[in-house]
C-alpha cells in the first residue's frame, strides 16, 4: 500500500482565515491522515493548533471561531515520509526569531538533510524535531542577517537538494515556494480579493474559489497587503513533475500540473486496453483504487464495467494487527465482494499500481475462493522498480515487488491468469507528454533520478534486493 505524503493550504486577507484553512485541509485530507495543523497571524502574533489524527478530529469550533484569530492562515496535513509519527513533528512548524514569527508547511523530501543538519548543528543550531522541514527554518534564520525574508528564503532554497513545495507565513506575508524541478504541485487561487495557495485545486472548488495558475518550478510568490509578487529562486532546471500525482495521489476532481486528473486516469485505462486486450466477462476495479482507469479500459474495450467489490465508506483507518487473522480481517472490513457477480466469471481487474502486492494477493485469493473462473489484471502504470526519495513512501527496493521479479512471477504470486502493466510510452501518451522531454519524474520506473538521491553521510537503500518466495 502506498502512503500519502502532505497537503498544504494558505489564505491571505480573509476575515475567517482559520475556517477557510480548515475546509481547505478537509478537501486535502487524502494527502495525509497522520496529523493536521493551522497557524494564523492576527497582526501582532501567531496562533496555532496542531494535533494527531484527521482534520475533523484536530479542530473544534472553539479553535476556528475563537482561538485561531487573524486574516492570514497556513495549514498542513501530514503523512510522515521523514520524521517519526509524533505530535512535535506535526506541521506547520512555528518559530520566532529576530522580528519574525514564522510558520512553515512543507510537502516533499530533501535528499541532503543529514548533511545540512550536521553542518547546522556544528554551528550551534538546536533541532526540536526529526523532520527535514525544520532544516529550512534554520537555514532561513542563518541567512536573515538584517536582509529581507525573501532574500533569506532564496538563500536557504539554494542550499537544499530535493523536492519541496512550501507555504511560509512570515508576519504579514504569505509566501509560496516550489523547487526548481517542480516535483510537488502547488497552485494559486483567488476568493473575491483574497489569494489562496493549495496542493490541489479541489481545495479551491470546496471554497468556490477561482483557480488562477500553478506556482512555477523555481518560483517564489509573495503576498503582502493583497498584492502578489513573483521572484525567481535560481536559474531554470529540468522540470520533473511527480507522475504519481496523476496516477494515484491527487483527487480525480483536481487539476494538477495543468492536467485534469480524472481525464488523465481514464486515458491511462484507454491506452492500457489498446496495449493489452483480454477476453473477459467484465472490467472491475478495487475501489477506490483504479476506478477511473477501469472506466477508460471498459469504454475502449467495450466490456461491461462492474463494481463486484463494494467498499465500506464508513471504515476509518485500519492499523497493523498482531496476527495474520486480524490483518486479513482488516482487509475484509474495507471491501466485500458481490458473490453473484463472481462465480464462474472471467474477471478483468484494473489497478492503478502495484507496490508490494500483498493486499492485492489477499483480494485475488478471495475471488478464487468465491469461484471466479479466470482473473486477469491490468495496471495503469509501469512496474515500480526503483525507490522514491522525493516524498513517496517506498524508499527501498526490498519493498517493491517489481524490483526483483518478472511480470510472470508477480502474476503467479498474486494468483492471476495474466498480468500486464502500462508501458512508459503509454503512460506518457495518456498525459500528453513530449516523449523527448516528458517533464515528468519517472525515476520509480526507470531509475533516472534528476536529483541524485545519495548525499554525504546519508544511507539510502538502493540495493535492498528481495525476490519472491511462496
Amino acid at each position: 500500500m502506498k502512503k500519502e505524503y502532505c497537503g498544504l493550504f494558505g489564505i491571505y486577507g480573509h476575515p475567517e482565515a482559520a475556517r477557510m484553512a480548515y475546509f481547505g485541509l478537509y478537501a486535502l485530507q487524502h494527502r495525509g491522515q497522520e496529523s493536521a495543523g493551522i497557524v494564523t497571524w492576527d497582526g501582532e502574533k501567531t496562533r496555532e493548533q496542531r494535533g494527531m489524527g484527521l482534520v475533523a478530529d484536530v479542530f473544534s469550533e472553539r479553535h476556528l471561531g475563537k482561538e485561531l484569530k487573524g486574516r492570514i492562515a497556513v495549514g498542513h496535513v501530514r503523512y510522515s515520509t521523514t520524521g517519526a509519527s509524533l505530535l512535535r513533528n506535526a506541521q506547520p512548524f512555528m518559530v520566532r526569531f529576530a522580528n519574525y514569527r514564522l510558520a512553515i508547511a512543507h510537502n516533499g523530501n530533501l535528499v541532503n538533510t543529514l548533511e545540512l543538519r550536521a553542518e547546522l548543528e556544528a554551528s550551534g543550531s538546536i533541532f526540536q524535531t526529526t523532520m527535514d522541514s525544520e532544516v529550512f527554518v534554520h537555514l532561513i534564520a542563518k541567512a536573515l542577517n538584517g536582509g529581507t525574508i525573501e532574500e533569506a528564503i532564496i538563500t536557504a532554497c539554494n542550499k537544499v537538494k530535493g523536492s519541496y513545495s512550501l507555504i511560509i507565513l512570515a508576519n504579514d506575508k504569505l509566501i509560496a515556494v516550489r523547487d526548481p524541478h517542480g516535483v510537488r504541485p502547488l497552485s494559486i487561487g483567488r476568493l473575491d480579493d483574497n489569494y489562496l495557495f493549495a496542493s490541489e485545486t479541489c481545495a479551491f472548488d470546496l471554497l468556490e474559489a477561482e483557480y488562477l495558475r500553478n506556482v512555477e518550478p523555481g518560483e517564489m510568490v509573495v503576498i503582502q497587503d493583497k498584492y502578489l509578487t513573483s521572484y525567481r529562486l535560481c536559474p531554470p532546471a529540468q522540470v520533473r513533475r511527480c507522475i504519481f500525482e496523476l496516477v494515484y495521489f491527487a483527487r480525480p476532481d483536481s487539476v494538477v500540473f495543468g492536467e485534469t486528473v480524472y481525464r488523465a486516469r481514464k486515458t491511462m485505462g484507454k491506452v492500457l486496453a489498446q496495449e493489452a486486450p483480454v477476453e473477459a466477462d467484465y472490467v472491475m476495479p478495487f475501489p477506490d483504487s483504479g476506478i477511473y482507469s477501469a472506466v477508460g479500459y471498459a469504454q475502449e474495450s467495450e466490456l461491461p464495467f462492474e463494481m463486484a467489490m463494494i467498499r465500506n465508506h464508513y471504515v476509518g483507518r485500519t492499523f497493523i494487527q498482531p496476527s495474520q487473522d486480524m490483518r486479513d480481517f482488516s482487509v475484509r472490513v474495507k471491501l466485500n465482494p458481490v458473490r453473484d457477480m463472481i462465480k464462474n466469471k472471467r474477471i478483468l481487474i484494473v489497478e492503478d499500481s502495484i507496490v508490494r502486492g500483498t493486499t492485492i494477493r489477499t483480494r485475488v485469493k478471495k475471488l478464487r475462493e468465491l469461484g471466479a473462473r479466470e482473473i486477469h489484471m491490468r495496471v495503469s502504470c509501469p512496474p515500480i522498480r526503483f525507490p522514491c526519495f522525493y516524498g513517496i513512501d517506498f524508499s527501498s527496493k526490498g519493498e517493491l515487488i517489481a524490483a526483483n521479479n518478472s511480470v510472470e512471477n508477480i502474476a503467479r504470486y498474486i494468483g492471476l491468469d495474466s498480468l500486464h502493466y502500462l508501458s512508459v510510452e503509454g503512460l506518457l501518451q495518456a498525459v500528453e507528454a513530449d516523449m523527448a522531454d516528458p517533464k515528468y519524474c519517472l525515476a520509480c520506473f526507470n531509475g533516472d533520478y534528476v536529483i541524485p538521491p545519495c548525499s554525504e553521510g546519508g544511507k539510502l537503500c538502493l540495493d535492498d534486493n528481495r525476490a519472491l518466495s511462496w
